[in-house]
């Protein structure tokens, strides 16, 4: 049997979604973590084939919160004990951050809410199709720290994906987000639907209809080749 792949997730009712069902797919099982909820995140990854650090409404600059520091401090060891690592979203950031990179706010402003169009860099290519159109959910981007590969760009937060060694990939979009998880997004962050470059939920429709089925298509591989990158 497979050893199981770790979910941090940050939410009492957080769901790993897509990537956790086709993590099971794939013949993983999956143990979530509720990190922030009191979880707590194990010394060794001996006994797991990956993580998945997920999003979230907080920041990775909230240095306040015990939680947050905690996985400031143990996604390094992590990348650096060969175990394949994915951050989404706050993990890509928290990853960043680890690694002397930044987090911040659009300086225009400017948020992607919905569906937007990312590019693959040459150094993207074996993860990512030249170009796709993703669910994204934020209003923070990332700065590469120098240890840092660039994976994907886009035209308003240009580092959307980022790798760390041969284990460790970031990526600023939203792959596990399935179309319940959208509704429920759009209910609870409505207010969030008023900043800058916001899609309105019309358009988060029309955006899945269009571009969730290539999606759907290209996560599995991309999950598979990511498990495929253990150093151990």
């Amino acid at each position: 049997m497979k050893k199981p792949v770790l979910l941090v997730v940050h939410q009492k009712h957080s769901d790993p979604g897509r990537i956790g069902m086709r993590l099971r797919t794939l013949g993983y099982p999956i143990e979530i973590c509720r990190h922030a909820c009191g979880d707590p995140l194990p010394e060794s990854m001996d006994d797991y084939a990956g993580t998945v650090v997920f999003g979230g409404p907080m920041s990775a600059n909230d240095d306040h919160e015990p939680y947050i520091r905690n996985e400031l401090d143990w996604t390094p060891g992590v990348i650096e004990s060969g175990t394949p690592y994915l951050g989404v979203c706050l993990g890509a950031q928290i990853m960043a951050r680890a690694y002397g990179g930044s987090v911040a706010e659009h300086p225009e402003g400017q948020v992607e809410i919905g569906y937007y169009k990312i590019r693959a860099t040459q150094a993207g290519e074996a993860w990512f199709p030249e170009e796709m159109c993703i669910f994204q959910w934020h209003r923070e981007g990332l700065e590469l720290p120098e240890c840092a590969t660039l994976l994907a760009t886009s035209d308003h937060f240009q580092n959307q994906a980022l790798g760390i060694g041969a284990n460790g990939i970031g990526i600023q979009f939203h792959p596990e987000v399935t179309e319940q998880m959208n509704r429920r997004w759009l209910i609870g962050g409505a207010e969030r639907l008023t900043l800058p470059g916001a899609q309105q939920p019309d358009e988060h429709h029309a955006g899945r209809a269009a571009h969730d089925p290539f999606v759907d298509d290209w996560v599995d591989g991309f999950l598979a080749d990511w498990l495929k990158t253990d150093q151990r």
